[in-house]
């Protein structure tokens, strides 16, 4: 009998979601066979069968949260071959005698959807979490994922009473908890005494005395489920501002040096298969800057911070499931060249659903690229543990007052706008102003090495 465990699935990733089962028990697998999806912080990732057998048991449901080295399933290897046989057999009687009909399925039991709850739970953990917060009972939610499992969405309808349907008798399941007031009450108190003072909005209830109002259903709305990204990336952002005491400076870069030199170059970068563009320049410039001013790159501990060796830029990605930062390793030992190919592949890989946990772990920095439709400059949202984020505008062509030897004349020059973000926890803004001005610098004088 084999055990089929939870890998190490990133550098630092400790643990998995089982997403989908792709075999059932019974089944026979091939070796090197998908058998399961799993998603963590990072990445889904496919599990293959480190052998050919029978699946004799399906350890983890889908949903659970397993540890790495944690059973995911068991194969028994002898029965391979005994499967093999018995498949033979069965596809000569098949091919020379008709069909039976299938027997009618029996009926399932009432509330049960048709599946065995004790083998899977109802819903994932945080889900769990949510229903415990809002006080509310998952035995009386009726599940609209797949299988019939509970979502997000599930309780928080339930939490504020939105139910198309007026329910045919009231239940005292399905009623709100009168001690749900007390309770959260008490719990924002210990919260207050264990916090110095400070408790964060509870989403989608409210703060103090400002209550969010419960949503209504109408005809012509829609109700679009958080994707599992989606949900990670909300958590993320909200995490990241409550935490962060995020600070914005802008910088106004004239990058007609900049743009005469990738003219130059970028034919002969796009034959050895390289796309040069500007985003691999500024990327260039921030890894010099950071170099300069190494408190950039770094994060906060509870009581101190730690300056970070290695510069693991990181290049927001979009992709057709949503936002994602991989990063660039060691890119201060890159040339622009080895950046811009960098910036290539991982943009191909993320695209393709091929990224893996490891590229997107231990990011030190971040530049975010909005795009060809961007706008003239936003404040980006730091990617936590960081403590920055350069953001960048939308480059376009305006009237530039251009000083050569001391007599000014007016040019129409690209330029683009540069906002940074940063932690007011370990930054100030002189440090900050600083590192922006450097990133700025290089990039007016097209001081690169191409």
């Amino acid at each position: 009998m084999v055990d089929v465990r939870m890998p190490q699935l990133g550098e630092s990733v400790l643990e998995g979601t089982v997403s989908r089962w792709l075999v059932r028990e019974g089944d026979f697998v091939k070796r090197e066979q998908p058998l399961l999806e799993v998603a963590t912080d990072k990445a889904d990732t496919e599990i293959p069968a480190p052998t050919a057998g029978r699946v004799t048991r399906i350890a983890a449901a889908e949903g659970s949260v397993v540890a790495k080295e944690g059973l995911l399933c068991q194969i028994d290897e002898a029965a391979e071959a005994q499967g093999a046989a018995e498949q033979r057999p069965q596809a000569a009687a098949a091919a020379s005698s008709p069909a039976p009909a299938p027997a009618p399925a029996p009926a399932p039991a009432p509330g049960s959807n048709g599946h065995d709850e004790s083998a899977r739970p109802l819903s994932s953990p945080s889900t769990k979490k949510l229903a415990l917060e809002a006080g509310v009972d998952l035995r009386g939610v009726q599940g609209t994922g797949e299988h019939g499992r509970i979502t997000r969405d599930d309780v928080m309808r339930a939490a504020h009473g939105a139910a198309a349907e007026p329910a045919p008798a009231p239940q005292a399941s399905a009623a709100p908890s009168p001690g749900i007031a007390a309770s959260q009450a008490a719990e924002l108190s210990q919260l207050i005494q264990s916090s110095g003072g400070f408790v964060p909005p509870v989403p989608g209830v409210g703060y103090g005395a400002y209550k969010v109002p419960p949503y209504t259903p109408k005809p012509g709305d829609k109700v679009v489920p958080f994707s599992r990204r989606r949900r990670i990336t909300a958590d993320h952002m909200v995490y990241s501002k409550v935490t962060s005491p995020h600070v914005v400076t802008v910088a106004e870069v004239d990058l007609h040096e900049t743009s005469k030199l990738r003219d130059a170059h970028k034919d002969e970068f796009k034959k050895a298969g390289v796309s040069l563009t500007f985003l691999s320049f500024i990327c260039a410039a921030a890894v010099r800057a950071l170099r300069e001013h190494p408190e950039f790159n770094a994060r906060v501990l509870e009581n101190s911070y730690v300056v970070l060796r290695d510069v693991n830029l990181g290049v927001a990605v979009d992709t057709p499931g949503g936002l994602i930062v991989p990063s660039i390793k060691h890119a201060d030992e890159l040339s622009l060249r080895g950046i811009a190919r960098s910036i290539d592949e991982l943009a191909g890989r993320a695209k393709s659903g091929k990224i893996t946990a490891d590229d997107l772990a231990n990011t030190t920095f971040t530049v975010s690229n909005p795009g060809l439709k961007g706008n003239l400059f936003g404040g980006a949202i730091i990617s936590q543990p960081n403590v920055g984020i350069l953001r960048m505008g939308e480059i376009k062509k305006r009237v530039v007052v251009v000083t050569k030897d001391k007599e000014d004349s007016i040019a129409i020059h690209p330029v683009m706008f540069l906002a940074l973000s940063y932690d007011h926890r370990i930054i100030d803004g002189v440090l900050a102003n600083s590192f922006l001005w450097r990133v700025t610098d290089i990039l007016s004088r097209g001081e690169f090495e191409v």
